[in-house]
């Protein structure tokens, strides 16, 4: 496993980055595919769903649910 990958992506009309593991890159993009959305629209649902959370955090965690459910 290689170490944390930083991107930037727009939330809510602003530009921010995540720093996560190629998984949990590989991991949001499939979800967002089977949910036929964009990548960016599952990370703003992410980011008002977060409670605080970090946005990277929070990002692993609904990778985890999701697996989960």
């Amino acid at each position: 496993m290689t170490g944390p990958v930083k991107r930037s992506v727009t939330v809510a009309g602003h530009r921010t980055s995540l720093s996560m593991e190629p998984e949990f890159w590989s991991a949001l993009q499939e979800i967002a595919a089977r949910d036929g959305r964009s990548l960016a629209d599952l990370i703003t649902q992410i980011d008002e769903a977060r409670d605080g959370r970090n946005l990277s955090s929070a990002a692993r965690v609904y990778v985890l649910n999701r697996l989960k459910s």
